[in-house]
């Protein structure tokens, strides 16, 4: 196999379910949908050798971070210091496993995975050819679930907390996971779908004629979710990843509004109910989300106030209206309106994982705020429902098919299989 692009030459955009003529495509070249501008495939130069080098350097740096000292605090002379690896721990000693789980997920274990994967899959490593395709398939599942330059966006702000208490410093592995995050977002920018899954194994062929520009639901074709292989309307069974799938996904806008039902009902307590706890010379202070921003803006600090609030309260309380607008939008009603339809799906799609950044920022400031009877800070039950929360959107953005309301633009009378 050579290193260009060696499958068929149409695909399905993955968004609106146009069939698309790949054009020839010169190294640093992109082709994009021509109806609703969708990235479908990217033409790197070294596609080998340039996400190799990243990943290599990307997991060293994940190392060296979780070897030294990360952050300090210095209050009246008392200095405390964290690592990386420290903050879960702390999670875990205040009985709230669940979020030193989702740290050590979100922000080391995916990120991790997802790098050994890449090296794994694009170097051609000896694996049987089940191990490849899982490898693929979780890679491209689990890529959106990183969320270390997040944590690091959420750090900053903790700096930024912390420092009407104390000197607030660097440790030797801050640089390294700047570094890192960096690097494994560059690992992810270059790696493309459509060229790993033609490397594992050849596209399928179809005895149909296509024809561009028709969406492939008039064609009786449908697009592979998980390789991006075009497929007769009928297979259910893709034949080169083996995985399954429908024209359309399956109840997807029965399991969306009930991920966004289910959000919306965490989403009251995780604002009600306080996320962390500041115990300061023994006196206890909960503090809430919408606290914490005032605070913050009384304080001066209101560049960080405008991104906690726009973080923590808007974008979730923006995205589930407009997860509930595309739902409306999907069985038939508003505007014929494709293109306002899928920005706003992009929109929902990137921000969702941002609201994050809070559940992060209590995460740092519980680890780091250790100094005996002086100051403490511990995490508290709101903390949880506001990560459920965020994690409960990100699932009901996925499950919702964008195609649905494309659909609309030229069979009004399309139900969702």
């Amino acid at each position: 196999m050579c290193d260009r692009h060696h499958a068929a030459k149409h695909i399905l955009c993955p968004q609106c379910d146009m069939l698309v003529a790949l054009p020839h495509l010169a190294p640093g070249q992109k082709a994009a949908c021509p109806r609703c501008g969708t990235t479908l495939t990217t033409e790197w130069d070294a596609p080998r050798q340039r996400p190799t080098a990243y990943a290599l350097a990307a997991l060293f740096m994940l190392l060296l971070s979780n070897l030294f000292p990360f952050v300090s605090m210095n209050v009246a002379g008392v200095t405390s210091e964290v690592t990386l690896l420290e903050i879960p721990r702390v999670m875990f000693s205040e009985n709230y496993a669940s979020l030193g789980t989702f740290f050590m997920l979100f922000v080391q274990l995916v990120p991790a995975f997802c790098l050994v994967a890449v090296l794994l899959l694009i170097n051609r490593i000896q694996l049987p050819p089940r191990v490849k395709r899982r490898l693929a398939k979780v890679l491209f599942l689990l890529k959106s679930w990183g969320m270390a330059e997040i944590f690091l966006a959420g750090v900053l702000v903790s700096f930024v907390k912390l420092m009407a208490y104390g000197d607030i410093g660097i440790g030797s592995s801050f640089i390294p996971w700047c570094l890192f995050c960096m690097l494994q977002l560059r690992v992810f920018q270059c790696v493309d779908r459509r060229w790993l899954w033609d490397d594992i194994a050849p596209m399928p062929t179809v005895a149909l004629a296509l024809k561009p520009g028709i969406s492939g639901l008039q064609q009786g074709v449908r697009s592979c979710a998980c390789c991006t292989a075009i497929l007769p309307a009928d297979r259910l069974v893709c034949p080169r990843c083996h995985s399954k799938g429908h024209v359309r996904r399956k109840n997807s806008l029965q399991w969306t509004l009930a991920l966004l039902i289910t959000s919306i009902m965490l989403y009251l307590p995780a604002n009600i109910l306080p996320i962390m706890i500041t115990d300061l010379l023994g006196a206890k202070t909960p503090s809430t989300i919408i606290a914490g921003v005032i605070v913050l803006w009384s304080e001066g600090s209101y560049p960080v106030a405008a991104v906690i609030f726009i973080a923590s309260i808007m974008v979730p309380t923006l995205k589930m209206i407009a997860i509930g607008w595309l739902c409306w939008d999907a069985q038939g009603h508003g505007q014929r309106d494709g293109e306002k339809m899928h920005l706003l799906y992009e929109v929902v799609e990137f921000v969702g994982r941002w609201s994050m950044i809070d559940v992060f920022v209590i995460a740092v400031l519980s680890a780091l705020v250790r100094i005996g009877g002086l100051m403490n800070i511990y995490p508290a039950m709101g903390a949880l429902m506001f990560a459920l929360v965020v994690i409960m959107t990100m699932f009901s953005a996925m499950t919702f098919d964008p195609r649905l309301s494309w659909d609309r633009l030229t069979e009004s009378g399309h139900k969702e299989p």
